[in-house]
């Protein structure tokens, strides 16, 4: 039976910093992506593709800002099943021309993908996510005045700030599951999902929050009981004492080591730490974590390269 990874492509796979966002340039980045999630599918595994999409959704927020006066602004989670289409569509291209490349008759399908969050979610009560471009005061007001959360942002603007909860439930799930089944490649819980509430008889809403797509991936991997979760990121290696003469790469730690490093202020609040703690909750659940560069993804996966955490 063939084994499930599940691969989470960071911002950089898909827009690298510095560039403007043009469609060339994405399609260019993503297409090196798609080149190494091929080299999996050679080596027999199905795979199973999930994103983010901050400067993307960035960007839609900026485009309804500008023509607000023109057609109606769209709500952040309908920008986030904007953007899911967007992506998916860059990557699912990609990954279909490299597969004919290499002579490999496969699937591939984009689904967009709602994640349920508990309206009881302790972030509702504290938003924290910027979203959006930087605002003057006076716009800032503006937003509070309808009930938004703004914050000033080091002295650069205002940003519009939003609840970002935990992800509890993949409402496409069964959908996926059956695709991986019929030998497909899927591109799922794009920028951790499309953010829904479900109430008491089971009926859905678009919510105005963010989730943590490396939380949304693990959550994924985890109800999949996938075999591997793989979070594609810029380095080949997670580190301790990272920038530093003593920096140490780390290869194959376990949970307790990892929980440890974490406990020292080794991974960063805004960068690795994040992703060591949504592998650790899916390792915890029995499968296998990797944190790697996205050039490193076939080895570290075939052949225990990066950085593997353990039970």
């Amino acid at each position: 039976m063939k084994k499930t990874v599940v691969v989470a492509l960071g911002g950089n796979a898909i827009l690298k910093p510095g560039q403007k966002g043009t469609i060339e340039e994405q399609m260019a980045n993503v297409n090196n992506a798609a080149k190494n999630i091929v080299k999996l599918v050679k080596e027999g595994y199905e795979v199973v593709i999930a994103h983010g999409n901050g400067p993307q959704v960035g960007n839609l927020l900026l485009q309804n800002a500008a023509a607000r006066e023109q057609v109606p602004a769209q709500p952040l989670y309908v920008c986030g099943a904007m953007s899911q289409g967007q992506i998916g569509y860059m990557i699912q291209q990609n990954i279909m021309n490299e597969l004919r490349t290499e002579g490999i008759k496969k699937p591939v399908v984009t689904l967009l993908t709602q994640v349920v969050v508990d309206p009881a979610d302790p972030a509702f009560q504290t938003p924290s996510k910027p979203v959006g471009a930087f605002y003057s005061e006076e716009e800032a007001k503006e937003g509070i005045e309808k009930g938004e959360n703004w914050v000033e942002d080091s002295g650069r603007g205002w940003r519009k700030v939003v609840p970002s909860p935990r992800p509890i439930d993949v409402v496409e799930l069964e959908e996926v599951k059956d695709l991986i089944e019929a030998g497909t490649i899927v591109v799922s819980v794009g920028g951790g999902g499309i953010p829904v509430m479900r109430d008491e008889v089971g009926h859905l809403t678009g919510v105005e929050a963010v989730i943590d797509k490396d939380l949304a991936s693990s959550l994924l991997a985890r109800e999949l009981k996938a075999d591997i979760l793989t979070i594609a990121t810029d380095v080949a290696n997670v580190a301790i004492n990272f920038g530093k003469p003593d920096q140490v790469n780390l290869e194959t730690i376990s949970i307790e080591e990892a929980n440890k490093y974490a406990a020292e202020g080794q991974f960063g609040a805004g960068s690795m730490g994040p992703k060591v703690a949504a592998i650790m909750e899916f390792v915890e659940s029995g499968g296998s974590g990797i944190i790697t560069s996205l050039d490193n993804l076939r080895d570290a996966v075939v052949d225990n390269k990066g950085t593997r955490i353990v039970k």
